[in-house]
């Protein structure tokens, strides 16, 4: 009876999973695949519960798409029309996902969903940063005293990338997120973003990474913004291109711990998950296996 007592306690004491929504249905990435293995991550972890709600293609259906962003502690964004400027969420989603965020709801910008809607001024606001042409806003970099420099628009380039490279990640502001992170840590096979614009306000930049394939510059990697009430962690990692299966840059535990810690922060305000022992270094990168995840 004791031991049933005891067991009870402990399932009683279970926190229920975190819900989440992502967002996709188009982009210039695999952005199937991209939501498969995200939803795969978080769920691995037994802190989510993951739902997926897909832009419908035809245009009539899209029109009439209208998710309920409120029963979810945080909705993943992982759709981009860098390549289609036309094809948009309707008015009304975009509308009440802004009125969910200033309500005080998570928002993750996965990868390329911050290159999408340049359209949306509010959107903006809410990624902080992202793939923009020069005249649209601000641009971020971090000097060689890690203090960050302001770029005004017209000023430098628009937002582009040299090749995917092992970028060495750097610390930059501590962070629930990156607490007990080594002060640098070893990426595969990852974009970094130079001269990332936007309206740049109400944001913390995280980390950062020297771009030794193209400006030779170091560029903001991981940033948070505070909107309203709510949260939006934003970030260029997570590259999934089309033709590639589980790449590296996915493989990553540095990646994959990062993503689950971010998104407890969104939807909680805390972070729960530990940081695995076999994190990247500043020397070492570790990968998952090829194997670790398969396609549903």
């Amino acid at each position: 009876m004791l031991s049933a007592c005891v067991s009870l306690n402990v399932l009683a004491q279970k926190p229920k999973p975190i819900r989440v929504l992502i967002v996709d249905g188009f982009s210039n990435h695999d952005w199937k695949q991209t939501t498969a293995v995200t939803k795969w991550i978080l769920e691995e972890s037994g802190r989510f519960l993951v739902e997926v709600s897909t832009v419908p293609a035809d245009s009539l259906e899209r029109r009439a798409w209208n998710p309920d962003f409120t029963k979810y502690a945080l909705i993943v964004q992982n759709t981009n029309n860098i390549q289609n400027p036309n094809l948009r969420w309707p008015t009304h989603a975009e509308k009440q996902l802004e009125e969910y965020v200033r309500n005080g709801g998570g928002l993750y910008i996965l990868h390329s969903a911050n290159n999408a809607f340049s359209h949306w001024k509010e959107y903006d606001k809410m990624i902080g940063l992202g793939w923009r042409r020069a005249s649209e806003g601000y641009a971020l970099e971090v000097d060689e005293a890690k203090k960050i420099t302001r770029i005004a628009p017209n000023e430098g380039k628009g937002t582009g990338h040299g090749d995917r490279f092992n970028a060495l990640i750097q610390v930059l502001t501590p962070h629930p997120i990156n607490k007990g992170y080594p002060k640098k840590w070893q990426t595969a096979n990852t974009e970094v973003y130079y001269f990332p614009r936007g309206p740049a306000e109400n944001i913390r930049v995280l980390s950062c990474a020297f771009d030794s394939t193209s400006t030779k510059r170091t560029w903001p990697v991981e940033w948070v913004v505070k909107y309203g009430k709510g949260r939006v962690y934003n970030s260029s990692l997570g590259h999934l291109w089309k033709g590639e299966s589980y790449p590296p840059a996915y493989r990553c535990i540095g990646y994959q711990t990062t993503v689950i810690r971010a998104a407890e922060w969104l939807a909680t305000g805390n972070v729960t998950f530990p940081v695995p022992a076999n994190f990247p270094t500043a020397t070492t990168q570790r990968l998952r296996a090829e194997d670790s995840f398969q396609m549903p």
